[in-house]
């Protein structure tokens, strides 16, 4: 999957939300977008990095206390 497959399934997603409002404005979506792909993003990379903390903030470009963090805050880890 490209790059550019990735872009596409998100803007599909979102102009679905937007239809999904019926005209209603949205608030905080930003956010709301960080929350909703962060936890996926977190479970997908460290399995395939196979639960190796330090392999996978590599691969995400964050320090690896930055990944434990954000692991604790989902509930990925104890």
């Amino acid at each position: 999957m490209s790059k550019k497959h990735i872009e596409e399934c998100i803007r599909d997603s979102l102009e679905g939300y937007f239809k999904d409002l019926r005209g209603v404005e949205p608030s905080d979506m930003y956010e709301m977008i960080l929350r909703v792909v962060e936890k996926p993003l977190l479970e997908t990379v460290m399995n395939h990095a196979e639960g190796n903390q330090s392999r996978a903030a590599e691969w995400l470009g964050i320090n690896r206390n930055t990944l434990r963090r954000k692991l604790l805050d989902h509930k990925l880890i104890k």
